[in-house]
């Protein structure tokens, strides 16, 4: 067998052996069966360099690196009719511990800690004898499970993603984006986590922890490379050679686990800005129809509170709102708006655009199938093979696995893909709660997330963790409940009008990088800024290129673009209320981990008031459940408008704001959106209640919906809910299409007024309507039908919708203004994602291939308008104006039915236009869900199914 498997077991047999786990030692009180969970593909994210290179030539993959896709795939085949014991086939087993005929491996990697892995899926369940232990074992399986992508997300949030993966377009995106949002220096980093370590006892706990968990992976590190069993990744990239084992791994330090936190903070848990864009559409609204009129229609069509949006809980929560009296608003003048790029020098590849050089075609470029074997598997003669390739260094099978980037173009986009359902026990069969949850973070192999289970003092958790910050459990269960997150998104940003200024006292210019500081001195801008070299790998073969990267902070925040308002030169910075505070939240998860903090509902939303991200979470036990929203609000001066850009030096702002290390004012726990015990919960990225201000076309028609009138309707039937019919419940959801469901009667309403009289026309209008009477969903008839039931339909509404939005709305708004209006908020968020291009209006406006789907785009404002058509009662109107046909009701069929026959007249080859993954017209494929490779092990595709990557399904028999 090859040298480097070879050393990978017998390092693992030589690590001291640990007596097998009877039964846990610890408190577990989920129901029979009650508590499961599913984290696709696998737990095994690390792959030799034989192992990938198996992978390429072989099909092989290594073991647990997929046991959980086909797992998770089949629930969207078969919930129909789901059982209790039939989620078995579907979820994994989530009770604490590893029973003793299950136990796969169980070493120690420290005297202090045992590290057993369940032999189904390699699931690591570490016991600490010593809390130091404990995270010592959490770092070690991290190292073991994700070390190349931990490695990757830590030059993320540096910065340095192209000097270390390749200059991929893909790659260089993804670290302009970071270093767009959360650039810092190392002594940045390091001032975050000495203030948190110096907030008290529990700041000092976490950085013991965090230094236990280095400890562990560095160890790792150390073990792997002397071993040579490192993932093959390194070698790849050019980081280590393969047969001399020259270069080196970087250990980790306490500030790549601040960019790590920063990169995962920003993507899920940040919220606001996008006021500048604001600005551009009111003074769009206020030039077609004049000061007064076009303010009203802005916050028509803004919905920043809409009477009718789903929300998740009970009250008023006012928070963010426009104030009736503004104070400081600012606008930039027409036309001058120019967006500051951080990109500078750029050379080689870098300043020419050149792509890598074509590889050479393969046989089969299609993932290896479910039933892969593991490298150890392959026949003696195929073995050989690898171990010879590697000795020659002969890695050609493995080229080009990363030209595209390791991780997808927008990658760094604000993510809402989240869900949640809650039942209280008034409406469960067993009387106690049932909850059906969990994050949407993308699909990846490895999977950002990775499980586990931490057992020691002062901690008993199990569930998902982040890749890189994985010391605690951020989602999962503790010993009597569970909890899990969705993004919230509230408006944790506000964008400032910054006076620019010349040092010298010449004049400004929007050229000039000086500004007036809250002291009233000019001081320059300053300049944060990384150089970034790259030369062709295995990997990427990308040219040889660099460039720098430089932000530009203000103490008013990031600048993103420059203007003039009345002729005065200004910087538009961004400050967010977690920027140079992005390690903070570390105090919330340390007590949802602590079985002695968290003793109740109660105690749980005191300890989410400790996070400073935006999230909404969720809470269950075997008595209560519980909705707690948390962020670091921050209080905004009396007057102050934070959905406009805000004069940097008015009364407006926020209160007690300290420029040195953005501290302020925030709003208690009590101002947050919160509920414990309603009959359900839900919640889809919604709208968490009523005052909380939401963003652009929240309304009327909103992703939640699709949850809530399902729930809601059940409990009104008197359906008592099980963890089956819940999880059933959420994959319908999870394969309807909102527009379909919500919308589509509506423009079958207006259609109806009159018959059809084109006979082709005709039989599409009942295409659509069967597809709607059926329950609008995007099923397969059979797993491996190969085609969708209503197929032809939906090939309609995909390639209607942007026509029809266009054509509702653009004669009455104008070209120019709804143009604007489409760069606020994307019309479509179709399940085929981009791949015909994503132009506002397009027919793809989302990432392709991504699952998640219709969180964001214009179903409230069709909505609201037809039905000011139909004549029906509309809270929160779109203003005085009604679009559609400028009102009439013929005159709105009209342009439905133009639009519509254009749609159907579209060839599938159009509105499914292919891509590397999918030939064009194959709508089923274009729907596909299909895992970012970040590494060298692919994943087959799976079918689409809008619901999280990470799912617990959670019932509690008892409590302590």
């Amino acid at each position: 067998m090859g040298a480097a498997l070879t050393i990978t077991a017998s390092t693992v047999a030589a690590l001291p052996a640990a007596p097998a786990l009877a039964e846990p030692a610890v408190e577990d009180y989920c129901a029979p069966a009650g508590c499961r969970d599913i984290l696709p593909p696998g737990q095994n994210g690390s792959a030799t360099l034989v192992e990938i290179l198996g992978h390429q030539v072989f099909g092989t993959r290594p073991k647990h690196s997929s046991s959980q896709l086909d797992m998770y795939d089949n629930l969207v085949h078969h919930y129909d009719g789901l059982t209790e014991e039939g989620l078995d086939d579907f979820f994994v087993d989530a009770s604490f511990g590893v029973d003793e005929g299950d136990v796969d491996r169980e070493y120690r990697p420290r005297d202090d800690v045992t590290i057993t892995r369940d032999k189904q899926h390699g699931i690591p369940h570490i016991q600490g004898t010593t809390r130091e232990g404990t995270m010592f074992g959490a770092g070690y399986a991290a190292g073991e499970d994700r070390l190349f992508l931990m490695d990757v997300l830590r030059r993320v949030g540096r910065g340095e993603l192209t000097s270390f993966a390749g200059g991929a377009e893909g790659n260089r995106g993804l670290e302009q984006d970071l270093w767009g949002t959360a650039p810092y220096t190392e002594e940045d980093k390091q001032a975050q986590v000495d203030r948190v370590a110096d907030s008290g006892e529990r700041g000092e706990q976490a950085l013991a922890d965090v230094d236990a968990y280095l400890e562990g992976v560095n160890s790792y590190i150390d073990e792997a490379d002397s071993g040579r069993y490192f993932p093959g990744e390194y070698v790849l990239t050019g980081h280590k050679d393969a047969i001399t084992n020259s270069g080196e791994i970087e250990h980790f330090t306490q500030t790549d686990v601040v960019g790590i936190a920063a990169m995962v903070g920003g993507i899920f848990g940040g919220g606001g800005g996008g006021e500048v864009q604001a600005a551009i559409v009111l003074a769009n609204f206020q030039d077609r129809y004049g000061e007064e009129e076009g303010l009203e229609l802005w916050h028509a069509w803004r919905m920043e509170n809409d009477p009718e949006a789903v929300v998740s809980v009970d009250g008023e929560f006012p928070y963010a709102q426009t104030s009736d009296d503004p104070v400081g608003e600012v606008a930039p003048d027409p036309g001058s708006v120019e967006p500051y790029s951080i990109v500078h020098d750029e050379y080689g590849s870098a300043a020419s655009e050149v792509a890598p050089e074509p590889r050479a075609a393969t046989e089969d470029t299609e993932a290896p199938a479910p039933d892969a074997p593991t490298v150890e598997e392959l026949p003696e003669e195929q073995q050989a093979e690898l171990d010879q390739m590697v000795e020659d260094g002969d890695l050609s099978a493995a080229e080009g696995v990363f030209d595209d980037g390791v991780l997808p173009e927008g990658f760094m986009d604000p993510r809402g893909m989240s869900n949640a359902l809650l039942v209280s026990g008034a409406h469960t069969e067993s009387g106690n709660p049932v909850a059906v949850m969990g994050p949407q973070t993308g699909y990846f192999s490895p999977q950002l997330l990775m499980l586990q289970e931490l057992q020691g003092p002062g901690i008993s958790a199990r569930g998902a963790s982040f890749a890189g910050v994985s010391f605690y459990v951020q989602m999962g269960r503790g010993v009597d409940y569970a909890w899990s997150a969705t993004s919230a998104g509230q408006d944790i940003t506000d964008t400032f009008a910054v006076e620019l200024c010349e040092t010298d006292g010449s004049e400004p210019s929007t050229a000039s990088r000086a500004y007036v500081d809250s002291e009233g001195e000019c001081t320059d801008l300053e300049a944060l800024s990384v150089s970034n070299d790259w030369t062709p790998t295995i990997a990427d073969g990308t040219a040889a290129g660099g460039y720098t990267l430089t932000s530009l902070r203000s103490e008013f925040g990031l600048v993103r673009s420059f203007a003039t308002v009345d002729g005065s030169p200004v910087a538009f910075t961004e400050l967010r209320s977690t920027y140079m505070r992005e390690v903070d939240s570390i105090l919330g998860f340390q007590q949802f981990n602590d079985p002695g903090a968290v003793t109740s509902a109660e105690t749980f939303t005191q300890a989410a008031a400790d996070i400073g991200y935006a999230f909404n979470w969720h809470y269950v036990d075997d008595a209560d459940i519980a909705f707690i929203n948390s962020g670091a609000n921050p209080v905004r001066s009396e007057g102050t408008n934070p959905n406009l850009p805000i004069d940097a030096y008015s009364d407006s702002g926020w209160s007690g704001w300290d420029p040195a290390t953005n501290e302020a004012d925030y709003h208690p726990q009590s101002d947050h959106p919160q509920e414990i015990n309603p009959d359900y919960i839900v919640n889809w990225n919604n709208k968490p209640a009523q005052g909380y201000t939401s963003g652009w076309s929240t309304g009327s028609v909103h992703r939640n919906d699709l949850l809530d009138t399902r729930v809601a309707g059940l409990i009104g039937e008197g359906h008592r809910f099980t963890p089956a019919s819940l999880t059933a419940t959420m994959m319908e959801a999870g394969v309807a299409d909102l527009r379909a469901e919500q919308v589509l009667p509506l423009l079958l309403e207006v259609i109806d007024t009159e018959a059809v009289e084109d006979p082709e026309l005709a039989g599409t209008v009942e295409a659509l309507r069967a597809w709607s009477d059926s329950g609008s969903l995007r099923r397969e008839p059979r797993r491996d039908a190969g085609y969708y039931d209503h197929a032809d339909a939906i090939r309609v509404l995909d390639a209607w919708w942007p026509r029809l939005v266009r054509a509702q709305f653009e004669p009455g708004l104008g070209e120019d203004l709804y143009t604007q209006l489409t760069r606020a908020v994307q019309t479509d968020e179709s399940p085929s994602g981009a791949i015909g291009g994503g132009a506002p209006g397009s027919v793809n406006q989302s990432q392709p291939h991504r699952g998640s789907s219709f969180q964001y785009g214009w179903w409230s404002y069709a909505h609201k308008d037809l039905r000011a058509v139909l004549g029906q009662d509309v809270e929160g109107t779109l203003g005085d104006r009604v679009y559609c046909g400028e009102g009439e009701v013929d005159s709105c069929r009209t342009v439905l039915l133009d639009s519509l026959a254009e749609a159907a007249a579209t060839p599938a080859g159009e509105v499914y236009p292919g891509d590397e993954h999918c030939s064009a017209g194959d709508q089923l494929c274009a729907d596909t869900v299909i895992h970012q490779a970040v590494g060298g092990i692919g994943m087959w595709p799976i079918a689409w199914q809008n619901r999280p990557t990470y799912q617990l399904v959670y019932e509690f028999s008892g409590g302590r």
